[in-house]
């Protein structure tokens, strides 16, 4: 038998600080090639020997395209008002390349699921970015891909992993979470592609209840 062919990764947004903890957990893993899509390179430091990185935007779709052929899994890390409009044109990347399994980082609240005062805040603080969030995981909802989308609490740059999820039809669990708790979760759908296909998951620290996140 021969060796078993590696897993070939697209992160798009790789500058991000939830991608960083993710380039860092799968950094010289064995089996695993990454792809480091972002619009500055200046913001890779070292990058592992396991990854190539182009610099590029989502909405350059020869470049897209040319990012997303042969990958595996996409990793979407993406942010900014227009969050909808480079969700589908992610969408219609993967689709034309036929690449199925896609993971994207969404927002808590764009469901109104988070309850209480919290939610009244939450609401409140984020109100511009819940609607395009909102769009852009419907688009992926009905892209016919392979995806489970992940709704974060408040992030913190702790140096911890310790979190709980919640479905999509559930209320949403405590405040906050750390960004390396999201990235481990990432890596483990990453490690099993198979597990939570379709899954809409809520991402909290637990026992972090409260009227606003503990840090602000």
């Amino acid at each position: 038998m021969g060796a078993k062919q590696a897993t070939k990764v697209l992160i798009l947004g790789a500058g991000g600080k939830i991608a960083h903890w993710v380039i860092e957990m799968l950094a010289n893993k064995p089996g695993v090639e990454l792809t480091l899509f972002l619009r500055h390179v200046r913001k890779l430091k070292n990058p592992p020997s396991n990854a190539q990185v182009l610099q590029g935007d989502v909405l350059d779709k020869e470049r897209l395209a040319s990012a997303v052929a042969g990958q595996d899994i996409v990793y979407i890390n993406l942010s900014g008002t227009d969050i909808d409009k480079q969700t589908r044109a992610v969408v219609e990347a993967m689709n034309t390349a036929k690449v199925k399994r896609v993971i994207f980082v969404a927002s808590l609240g764009i469901y109104d699921e988070v309850p209480g005062k919290f939610g009244e805040w939450n609401r409140r603080t984020i109100s511009d970015y819940l609607p395009p969030f909102r769009r852009a995981a419907d688009a992926i909802q009905a892209s016919g891909l392979d995806y489970t989308i992940l709704r974060p609490a408040w992030l913190t740059d702790y140096d911890e992993v310790d979190y709980e999820t919640t479905q999509r039809d559930e209320p949403f669990k405590g405040t906050e979470v750390s960004r390396k708790s999201v990235a481990d979760l990432i890596v483990k759908l990453i490690e099993s592609p198979k597990h939570s296909i379709g899954d809409n998951l809520g991402v909290n620290k637990p026992n972090t209840d409260g009227d606003t996140p503990a840090f602000l």
